[in-house]
């Protein structure tokens, strides 16, 4: 009785780094506090549902609500002012993958990955082409402009195109918009943390399921950085870097400045952690630390979870991101609970 009087008060847990979780299945991760991803996915496995369908359906949410805006149709537009998604599905007991990138004019891009993996015997499929195999799959192909991701490129056009992607190019990409090229003569700069620039408005939904039989499967969904150079593809949609899935050891997702941690495939990493018997948040932890050696200032945390139901997460510590929130729903907790973790 108690507990169900307090247990509103106790939404926000404080997990210290390193402490181990109690354990317990199935669990569903997800990255940031993103509620109803949460729950969408929650309720997909009570309701007797696969993890990969709690997966596609949790992030598939987020495609909805446009999480942050760093999710979804209508966000982070590119160079060109077009907004294109990338997203992957990963099932841990066949090690299939399913992803897109690039992926233009149709909103659910997680679906349109799980269609890889039921309908094709490819991993990856991206640009114009993953648009038209989904509109082959009944994908309805919609614009993913809206009045919202219009005034983020207007806006940046009128600041000179600042920030951007680009460097060692004429004219100054630090001072004015293109068209770029590269110079008579390179002298190269040393490259600028973009990271510190970007965490408030670009973050990706990564999500962790086990079932209660240790099934994991794990998926992103991301629109990518804002004003990103067409045609780049980030971290999210790449197996090992932005989610993987083991079903012998455990789930892992990535979410941040995409470009610098896919080097280091934080996800594949953290599951072969997990699968020495490494804690789930310690795992999550030496991957952030393997990543500052190279990278000290990069925007990033890495979701983790183990096939008895531990998890943990782990943030790399910059001005402006000292604490990273995530999402869990276990038999533990009454209700889908966000969690917050110091950054180390």
């Amino acid at each position: 009785r108690v507990w169900g009087m307090f247990a509103p008060l106790l939404l926000v847990l404080l997990q210290p780094p390193g402490a181990a979780s109690a354990a317990a299945l199935p669990v569903v991760i997800n990255t940031w506090a993103f509620r109803t991803a949460a729950e969408t996915a929650w309720r997909v496995l009570e309701s007797g549902g696969s993890e990969l369908d709690a997966v596609e359906r949790g992030c598939g949410q987020c495609e909805i609500d446009q999480c942050d805006g760093s999710v979804g149709y209508g966000g982070s537009p590119d160079e060109s002012g077009e907004t294109t998604l990338d997203a992957m599905i990963m099932d841990g007991n066949t090690m299939e993958v399913g992803a897109v990138a690039d992926l233009r004019y149709v909103k659910n891009a997680i679906g349109v990955a799980r269609k890889v993996i039921e309908y094709t015997k490819h991993t990856l499929l991206v640009g114009e082409s993953a648009s038209l195999f989904a509109v082959r799959m009944g994908f309805p192909y919609e614009d993913l402009t809206t009045q919202k991701s219009l005034s983020l490129y207007s806006e940046w056009l009128n600041k000179s195109c600042q920030p951007n992607y680009w460097k060692n190019v004429v004219p100054d990409s630090s001072k004015s918009c293109g068209p770029y090229k590269r110079p008579g003569k390179v002298t190269y700069k040393e490259e600028q943390t973009i990271s510190q620039r970007r965490f408030h408005n670009h973050d990706t939904i990564g999500m962790v399921v086990i079932g209660a039989n240790g099934t994991v499967a794990t998926g992103t969904s991301t629109n990518g950085a804002i004003h990103k150079i067409p045609g780049r593809v980030g971290d999210s949609p790449i197996a090992g870097a932005g989610s993987y899935a083991d079903s012998t050891a455990g789930g892992a997702a990535a979410t941040g400045d995409g470009d610098i941690m896919m080097r280091f495939l934080p996800s594949y990493q953290a599951v072969e952690y997990m699968r020495m018997g490494t804690d789930p948040a310690v795992a999550c932890q030496k991957v952030i630390s393997r990543i500052q050696k190279y990278a000290p200032k990069f925007f990033g945390a890495v979701i983790c979870a183990n096939t008895t139901g531990s998890y943990g997460a782990a943030c790399n510590k910059i001005p402006g991101f000292t604490q990273f929130h995530f999402m869990v729903s276990s038999p533990l907790l009454n209700q889908p609970s966000e969690q917050v973790v110091d950054c180390i």
